[in-house]
């Protein structure tokens, strides 16, 4: 386990308390010597207790690796380049890598799967995506919680899922790798804009207007960047994009709205102390579309408002005339 935050948090008290044994790198020896003390991350979920029989906290990133069979990828996506660039290239190649990021490699404008097989030359068999609509959070407290892995290979999703299902956690697999990690992605985009325009004053009503054009945003986008027959209606798609937008939880919702409200992006960023990824995906899909040219009216707003310093009560009156 790879990272130190809320989901990595989340996905190593599962896979624990189902009899795998962990080896979690966090950055920091603080931490470790915490976890290692008390049993608990003393920054994130810090209720939740672990078995230290099974879990094993540590800094050395290259010996986590290589005990593991299985590589979960569990820090912010902006992060995801310099962590792994500390690794050999060869070090992932008999691993199996699972990514748990719902956002995109910044400047490189990448899916964090792309970039994995890239730069340690893994075919896509080797690689895997968990998403669906599941909080760190209600995880933490046990409440019923749905996931999909995605992978081109049946039988690497299929393992995993085996691993994560527990009485309050169920799993099913998927092949579209692709489609569901650019969904994961794109839902924290329209997750931010309509903490935007509840931030501005906008309501429920306008939330829900906004959330169902932003899933034709997505078929859109998505049919022209990797075609496929696909079911937007999956909990794997819709299901992840309407907790991200409605959830009390969605970190991106919440740093939408302080902007809405008033605040700078750095403002935002520092009284959040969390990664809004959706902040991030905005530029890299923007940037993507540009040569695609999908109408993506919902994306468009949100950077127009983060990127280009649009009021986002001006941004917000443009967009709702935009909306159906």
């Amino acid at each position: 386990m790879l990272g130190g935050g809320s989901w990595a948090t989340a996905l190593t008290k599962i896979l624990s308390e189902n009899g795998a044994r962990i080896d979690w790198w966090l950055r920091a020896k603080d931490d470790v010597q915490h976890l290692l003390r008390t049993r608990h991350n003393p920054r994130y979920l810090s209720a939740v207790q672990f078995d230290l029989n099974l879990v094993y906290p540590a800094t050395d990133l290259a010996d986590v690796v290589e005990e593991a069979d299985w590589v979960v990828l569990a820090v912010p996506a902006a992060f995801v380049q310099p962590v792994l660039d500390k690794l050999d290239r060869d070090a992932l190649k008999h691993k199996r890598v699972v990514s748990a990021i719902k956002g995109m490699i910044p400047g490189k404008n990448q899916l964090v799967t792309d970039y994995v097989a890239e730069r340690f030359r893994l075919p896509r068999t080797q690689l895997g995506v968990i998403a669906g609509p599941c909080h760190a959070e209600e995880v933490a407290l046990e409440k019923q919680s749905y996931l999909t892995i995605g992978s081109p290979d049946a039988a690497l999703a299929q393992g995993f899922c085996e691993l994560l299902r527990n009485r309050y956690v169920r799993a099913h697999p998927a092949l579209d790798l692709d489609g569901i990690e650019y969904c994961a992605v794109m839902k924290n985009i329209i997750a931010l804009t309509g903490g935007i325009a509840h931030g501005v004053g906008y309501g429920d009503n306008f939330l829900a207007v906004l959330v169902s054009n932003a899933v034709q945003e997505i078929r859109r986008f998505l049919q022209a960047i990797s075609p496929l027959q696909r079911d937007l209606s999956a909990s794997a798609y819709l299901g992840d994009l309407l907790v991200t937008a409605y959830s009390q939880f969605s970190r991106n919702r919440t740093f939408g709205g302080m902007v809405g409200r008033g605040y700078s992006v750095k403002s935002a960023q520092l009284e959040m102390n969390m990664v809004a990824e959706g902040y991030y995906a905005v530029k890299s899909i923007h940037e993507i579309n540009l040569k695609l040219k999908v109408h993506m009216p919902i994306t468009t707003a949100a950077y127009r408002v983060l990127y280009e310093k649009v009021s986002p009560q001006v941004e917000m009156e443009l967009l709702k005339e935009q909306l159906r």
